[in-house]
């Protein structure tokens, strides 16, 4: 837990500036992105009321110093709070993160199990085919494939195309609607997420099976379930859960062109308008929740392991 301190400190003086380092000016986009002429005075005012002409050092410290009093600043764009811009977003891109996990998970460890334990076999071809075809597969152009086919069934059978959801509503208020608008994107982004964490699965299960534990149990007239469940499955889990973390800490904020292909208003495209206007801010507290999220993915990661192996311990 200490350690998350030099970490998130030093990821914000990398994004800091190196966001700076970008060429570019937010004042300009917005007075002359139009085209039209714009006094010199009038983008300089811009970029005092911004705070831009202060020197970095001042600058770096009132985005750090922010954190501590929870004044994450303005959008240089918009003129809202930053966190009004990322708290109407947060929900829909974590619920989306959280539904794609699940589906990687009831997919992956149970085929990557069956494809370790009849291994050579043709379930274990069948199994390494759906896993090698999910990882060549972008996630947005199996979301286009979904799309076009709920598009195509839906007017053939029902006579009206198919539409999803535009806005966001929750899943406590519509069920049915939320679940309307996030479960392709789920299953378009679980897909490819299963097929990394199958593989994963399938190696570390193979790897645990050729212990000397395990012909040992074997050796002593153990049930063949029991020794998958109980001692080989669970001891493989370790390197699954890192993937798991990892892949779950990237969907966050690196849904973005998923989210343009299901037309949602997640992270994902708010990092992308928020670097085409040059709004530093926003960027680089969209950049800086992704390390928090990272960071306490790995955190709990962690304190799973030593729940997994009692062999780990903290101390």
């Amino acid at each position: 837990m200490l350690l998350m301190i030099p970490t998130l400190f030093g990821a914000a003086l990398l994004v800091f500036f190196l966001l700076r380092a970008i060429p570019g000016d937010v004042c300009e986009v917005r007075l002359a992105g139009t085209g039209l002429y714009v006094d010199e005075a009038e983008i300089e005012l811009c970029r005092e009321k911004l705070g831009l002409t202060k020197p970095l050092l001042v600058q770096f410290y009132t985005f750090v110093s922010g954190y501590v009093t929870w004044d994450l600043g303005e959008s240089m764009w918009t003129g809202k709070d930053v966190t009004y811009e990322i708290a109407i977003r947060f929900k829909l891109s974590v619920q989306l993160a959280i539904m794609a996990t699940l589906v990687a998970v009831i997919l992956a460890i149970p085929l990557g199990a069956i494809s370790a334990i009849k291994q050579d076999t043709w379930v274990d071809y069948t199994v390494r085919t759906f896993s090698i075809a999910g990882i060549a597969m972008p996630s947005f152009w199996l979301g286009i494939i979904i799309i076009l086919g709920l598009l195509i069934g839906s007017q053939k059978f029902f006579g009206d195309p198919w539409m999803p959801p535009i806005y966001y509503v929750s899943p406590f208020e519509d069920f049915w609607g939320n679940m309307s608008q996030l479960i392709w994107p789920a299953v378009a982004t679980g897909y490819r997420y299963s097929a990394v964490v199958a593989r994963m699965t399938r190696s570390a299960l193979l790897e645990v099976l050729r212990e000397d534990y395990i012909r040992t149990a074997r050796a002593k007239g153990m049930i063949e379930k029991i020794i998958i469940n109980r001692h080989a499955l669970k001891n493989s889990m370790l390197p699954v859960l890192t993937i798991i973390g990892i892949e779950f800490a990237f969907l966050i904020g690196g849904l973005v062109v998923t989210e343009q292909v299901f037309n949602l208003n997640g992270l994902g495209r708010l990092f992308v308008e928020s670097v085409g206007a040059q709004d530093f801010n926003l960027t680089q507290q969209l950049v800086m929740l992704v390390v928090v999220a990272a960071v306490l993915t790995n955190l709990i990661v962690d304190l799973v392991y030593a729940w997994l192996d009692p062999r780990i311990r903290y101390g």
